[in-house]
């Protein structure tokens, strides 16, 4: 990762024609464990542009997989039903078994969680691909808000990040604590 980030940090620098630090200290990799997290860093980057209040909703929000996904179900009804395909980097087999309109209703969903004021109402219920997943609303609110904050360098649920920490030969990750909080009792 420090090899591809001084790569494109020499070559943004070199089109902003500035010298400096790039990437500051609020960039970072974290390894994603699990389709959980996998799932919810999508979300999280799919909710920016309305986080940073650049698009009101999911079809304006520009230069997003959902807004393309929001088209293409769009433009052939048919689409709403494939599956998610593999994200780039992992095995040529799908990995999540969610439907493309599963995953817009999901990004939506969260998106009105994490900001109330915005316009529309939110079922209380969750949508039913966490319960497929097996995932609570509780800890799906609380993986998404914490991509950022409580995970460095790996975000997945505890197994996974238990499993982590001891390929890298370490007692514990931060955000284990965290997560352990946000799953029911065992």
């Amino acid at each position: 990762m420090r090899a591809l980030n001084q790569f494109i940090a020499k070559a943004a620098n070199a089109e902003d024609n500035c010298t400096g630090k790039f990437w500051e200290g609020r960039f970072k990799c974290q390894r994603l464990e699990d389709e959980s997290a996998v799932l919810s860093v999508m979300t999280y980057v799919d909710l920016n542009p309305i986080r940073a209040k650049l698009a009101a909703d999911l079809p304006s929000s520009d230069h997003t997989s959902v807004k393309r996904r929001i088209e293409r179900i769009a433009g052939s009804p048919r689409e709403a039903k494939s599956r998610l395909g593999p994200v780039v980097g992992t095995s040529q087999t799908p990995l999540l078994e969610i439907s493309e309109l599963a995953y817009v209703e999901l990004v939506d969903w969260t998106g009105r969680l994490l900001h109330p004021q915005k316009r529309g109402k939110i079922a209380a219920g969750a949508p039913p691909i966490l319960r497929q997943m097996g995932i609570s609303e509780r800890r799906w609110r609380g993986q998404v808000r914490g991509t950022e904050t409580i995970y460095w360098h790996a975000v997945g649920s505890f197994d996974a990040l238990c499993e982590r920490a001891d390929a890298l030969g370490q007692q514990w990750l931060r955000g284990m604590r965290s997560v352990r909080a946000l799953e029911p009792p065992r």
